[in-house]
């Protein structure tokens, strides 16, 4: 940079000494990070359900907002606004997803004399709206994806427009984003019933259901570019993002930058971002998001810009040593950027993974619970530094209570390496040491996609991790974990009376410990020969069968060693591995976790209840949420596979169908609030 930019930045038109963070979770923390390391005093905001919860910890004061349900709490614009007032806030950050791009809050604010640390409400209008967006564009000569595309567009128009824009198509809301209420079809046939689930789930998620069409782009990969802009008319990329790694359009894995563009690509693309970010006037850090053809790469098109921060900003930090929530303060507070373009060089490479609380082994159901431990790898770091290997963006710790309301990323697992390869593998080496038990999440899926081999050469496309996730069933229990699963359920006692088993089992009885234990569908029955103990310390020659296959048994001698309450070293044929175990005494579930792997082990008796429900024709609720529609009649003959209940969780709807043929008996109503596991409706065979 030079000099004369450099003093400009020194100018301030307005002083920040005090922001509030209008957001939850890991945004949040990762937001107050970067105030603290600038000085500037941090105020969180709270619902009922994060009355605990860390960023609230970590902020300097705190405002509750209301009860848990984002509507009556982080969604009010004047309760947030009068937290600000109440607190002497001299901005608010809104970090992204709830307020971050609601043109009428960022204009609330500039009317209270509070600076918003986003873009002008006039450019989150135009950019929020993907016509009005397409629109600006486009008089810009950014290149835009074949679609019809005005306001107020009915079902009909659609549908007659559609064969002009060419299936397959992709049904898009003009408002919102995160892949909500959008949907490919593939013929006219199918595009009726389409647009009347776009149109509810958008109206959901949004409170606005205008739809529009695009043409669907083959073998599409999904590059986004990262932009600064100050209101002095300077505006800047900082490179792309890779983010076709998304699973239901929702992203799952993101790297920086794109191993499919080249130099010159890479420069066409990032003007073509700059003139997106012009075209509306735009000031912040913000991201237009392109779609481009794999096998054209030097194609592209533009979706949408987000304006707001993304949540894999990380990766562009990591590989530009940018932080970007500081130039989004700097910006805010009227600077000159003090970045030119041609300081921007990007360093090695960069690859995020985004931990959901869902299961990718039941068809990625959002899941729920309490934390019951936590821990991530021991090099890596908390707060927004791009000179390391490994950082976590988390917003929980061990006793977070995971519910619906919200959405289901509960934190970011960040890895930098020298090339694409060394970032990989540090990824997976950091989520290989990441525990979190009590929470079925994705780490373990995560894991597996990025040793597919079509990842890891960089052969992607939007589609590649549905495909992938259609194929997955989690890997079968480790033996090791087994057998840590049933010693490390041991209680340890007094030093006379060392070890007494959670079965009822006791050391120096007749009878082996014995654990009958199930996951995935697979049954194992693992017994287990005290031989010796001391404070500990636990001597066992264990032999594990597998039941219901014709596999051999698996034998060996160990030693359990506990290092601490849960954590236990497990020595075999000279080497030690550590797990973390954890058990549900009210499911009697066993959770455990080690390098290979987090499996979650069901009791013989947990296994004779779940046995019971479906026998008896019994729909559960796999989550927590809402239900928003009962296609099921109480009363009426169904067959196997006929939706009775749609539920939504966390943003999106899962349809719950008749298990065997029969009659439905519907015991829910729509609106109603279900919890995981309760019964929805129940089909009995008809005599």
């Amino acid at each position: 940079m030079n000099s004369a930019t450099n003093s400009a930045t020194t100018v301030r038109a307005r002083n920040i000494r005090k922001v509030l963070v209008a957001n939850r979770g890991e945004i949040a923390c990762r937001v107050i990070a970067t105030l603290h390391q600038m000085g500037i005093k941090s105020v969180a905001v709270y619902s009922d359900a994060d009355a605990d919860a860390p960023h609230v910890k970590a902020a300097d004061e705190a405002v509750r907002l209301g009860p848990a349900a984002a509507t009556a709490s982080y969604l009010l614009i004047d309760a947030v606004i009068d937290a600000a007032r109440i607190t002497g806030a001299d901005a608010v950050h809104p970090g992204y997803g709830f307020l971050s791009e609601n043109q009428q809050f960022a204009q609330a604010l500039a009317d209270a004399g509070i600076v918003f640390i986003g873009p002008p409400a006039s450019a989150i209008a135009t950019m929020g709206d993907k016509i009005t967006a397409r629109a600006a564009v486009t008089a810009r000569d950014v290149p835009v994806v074949p679609g019809i595309s005005r306001p107020g567009l009915s079902d009909q128009e659609l549908i007659d427009g559609s064969d002009a824009v060419g299936f397959p198509v992709l049904i898009k809301p003009s408002a919102g984003g995160g892949g909500k209420g959008m949907h490919r079809v593939e013929d006219s046939a199918g595009l009726p019933d389409a647009l009347v689930t776009a149109r509810r789930e958008a109206a959901s998620a949004f409170g606005d259901d205008t739809l529009f069409l695009e043409h669907f782009v083959l073998t599409p990969r999904h590059i986004e570019v990262q932009i600064l802009a100050d209101e002095h008319g300077n505006v800047i990329h900082l490179g792309e993002r890779e983010c076709s790694l998304q699973r239901r359009h929702q992203k799952v894995i993101e790297e920086a930058p794109s191993a499919l563009l080249d130099e010159a690509t890479r420069a066409r693309i990032g003007a073509a971002a700059c003139d997106a970010a012009r075209s509306v006037g735009y000031t912040g850090a913000g991201t237009v998001e392109f779609i481009v053809s794999a096998a054209k790469p030097d194609e592209f098109f533009f979706m949408e810009m987000n304006t707001r921060l993304q949540v894999e900003h990380p990766v562009t930090e990591m590989v530009t040593g940018v932080d970007l929530v500081e130039q989004q303060i700097r910006i805010a507070r009227g600077e000159v950027l003090a970045l030119t373009q041609d300081a921007i060089v990007l360093t090695g490479h960069a690859v995020e993974a985004r931990v959901y609380a869902e299961d990718p082994a039941e068809g990625f159901l959002p899941t729920g619970g309490t934390i019951a431990r936590l821990s991530w790898p021991r090099t890596a770091v908390d707060e927004p530094r791009h000179d390391v290997g490994v950082r976590i963006d988390s917003g929980i710790t061990a006793g977070s209570v995971i519910g619906s309301d919200y959405d289901p990323m509960l934190a970011k697992v960040i890895a930098h390496g020298a090339d694409r390869d060394e970032a990989f593998d540090r990824l997976d080496e950091a989520l290989a040491e990441t525990r979190l038990l009590g929470v079925v999440s994705n780490i373990d899926f995560c894991r597996h996609v990025l040793a597919h081999p079509q990842v890891r050469d960089g052969r992607l496309d939007t589609e590649l991790l549905d495909r992938i996730g259609a194929e997955y069933v989690g890997a079968e229990a480790d033996p090791r974990a087994l057998v840590a699963a049933t010693l490390g359920a041991l209680d340890l006692g007094d030093p006379n009376d060392l070890w007494s088993c959670a079965l009822g089992f006791r050391i120096g009885a007749p009878s082996p410990v014995v654990a009958r234990l199930t996951e995935g569908g697979r049954r194992y029955t693992v017994s287990a020969h005290i031989l010796r103990t001391q404070p500990g310390i636990l001597d066992a020659a264990v032999t594990i069968d597998y039941v219901d296959t014709d596999r051999e048994p698996w034998s060996t001698d160990v030693r359990l060693r506990e290092v601490s309450p849960g954590v236990f070293d497990l020595v075999f044929d000279g080497r030690s591995r550590r797990w973390e175990v954890n058990v549900d005494d009210r499911s009697g579930r066993r959770w455990v976790a080690g390098q290979p792997g987090t499996w979650i082990l069901e009791t013989e008796r947990a296994l004779a209840e779940d046995d019971e429900t479906d026998a008896a024709g019994g729909v559960l609720s796999p989550m927590p949420g809402t239900v928003v529609a009962v296609p099921g009649v109480d009363g009426d003959e169904v067959a196997a596979g006929d939706a009775l209940v749609v539920v939504e969780a966390m943003k999106m709807e899962h349809t719950l169908r008749a298990p065997i043929g029969g009659t439905a008996s519907i015991k829910v109503r729509v609106g109603d609030k279900v919890d995981a596991k309760q019964l929805l409706a129940l089909v009995q065979h008809t005599e």
